[in-house]
């Protein structure tokens, strides 16, 4: 069954008005709530992968588009992690979940931090998958940190598609006043950590320094050893159903 059948993608005006594409298929709580990645979106490999997961299980899964991403209107131009986080945290309360285990790749991995703080008394667990948090402070050179600073654009090689990756000032000055593994997460729900550590975008390491960041006890680290940075692969993906069943079967114990 496609996603489209599963959970036919719909728009919700969000904060300010702004539609937020997203696919949202009812179930049993704790909801999985999936966040993309930089410039990635929805329909995604481990995304669809959670959803058709998640409808197999009888759960709860909300996907979304971040404005000015996939199927979401807007200017990515605009985008910021504050902007992204209020669209994730206004589509959780539209659709009334009470409990959710927050999935986030890359990026998606800095913003499940955001909105689990946002939302302290719903998220009950989070998911890391290659999380990035603050790359805008580690991600970026001396030179590239003066050019955002100055309010200008930079862009990068993207290795995964012809047009190269944009940075906009904006997003950068956002992720400055966002960084967190430095004043630590006071978050003390279950949290699991899969990292590639042939991962050519975010050093593994970066797992590792989120683990001790978190205040909670209840964290571990999946390291895969060839696994890259979308750690899309069969096996990969395997790596991840694998830890939201345990997730889900720990639920249940308790």
């Amino acid at each position: 069954m496609d996603a489209e059948t599963l959970a036919p993608m719909t728009l919700l005006n969000g904060p300010e008005d702004r539609p937020i594409a997203h696919r949202f298929l009812a179930g049993t709580e704790p909801a999985i709530v999936f966040l993309p990645g930089y410039m990635s979106d929805m329909a995604g490999g481990k995304a669809q992968a959670v959803l058709h997961w998640a409808a197999s299980q009888g759960r709860a899964c909300l996907l979304l588009d971040y404005s000015g991403c996939g199927d979401s209107p807007g200017d990515f131009a605009d985008g910021t992690l504050s902007r992204w986080r209020d669209e994730v945290v206004a589509l959780i309360r539209a659709k009334g979940i009470g409990r959710a285990v927050v999935c986030g790749s890359s990026m998606g991995g800095w913003l499940m931090l955001l909105v689990a703080e946002a939302l302290p008394d719903a998220v009950t667990a989070l998911v890391g998958i290659a999380a990035a948090p603050d790359f805008t402070d580690w991600g970026y050179d001396a030179a590239q940190r003066t050019e955002l600073a100055a309010g200008r654009t930079i862009f990068e090689d993207n290795p995964y598609g012809p047009e190269p990756t944009p940075t906009h000032a904006g997003f950068w000055a956002d992720g400055q006043a966002n960084l967190r593994l430095e004043q630590g997460i006071a978050f003390d729900g279950t949290v699991r950590l899969i990292h590639g550590q042939a991962d050519a975008d975010v050093p593994w390491q970066v797992s590792l320094d989120l683990a001790k960041a978190l205040r909670s006890a209840d964290v571990q680290v999946h390291l895969i050893k060839d696994g890259d940075h979308r750690l899309s692969r069969p096996a990969d993906i395997a790596v991840l159903l694998q830890t939201l069943e345990a997730l889900s079967a720990a639920d249940k114990v308790e």
